[in-house]
């Protein structure tokens, strides 16, 4: 059995629901979906789809960065 451990990152939004950013085991990292909220307003991010589609990857580049180096080059 492999071990497990919850992965949160302080400056990326708030999950939506009971769970943790990322989960880490056996050297894979498993990231929760993101959604285009803007942290600062809690509203959806208008405009283009680029715009909604950046701001789900900044959050998921912070979470890579907070589960460790590792992780981190690969964001």
């Amino acid at each position: 059995m492999s071990h497990r451990e919850a992965v949160m990152a302080p400056d990326a939004p708030a999950p939506a629901g009971p769970y943790s950013h990322a989960v880490r085991s056996g050297g894979l990292l498993f990231c929760s979906g993101q959604v285009p909220i803007d942290p600062a307003t809690g509203k959806l991010v208008e405009g283009a789809i680029g715009d909604q589609a950046q701001q789900c990857i900044d959050p998921l580049t912070r979470v890579c960065r907070q589960s460790g180096p590792a992780s981190a080059s690969a964001a």
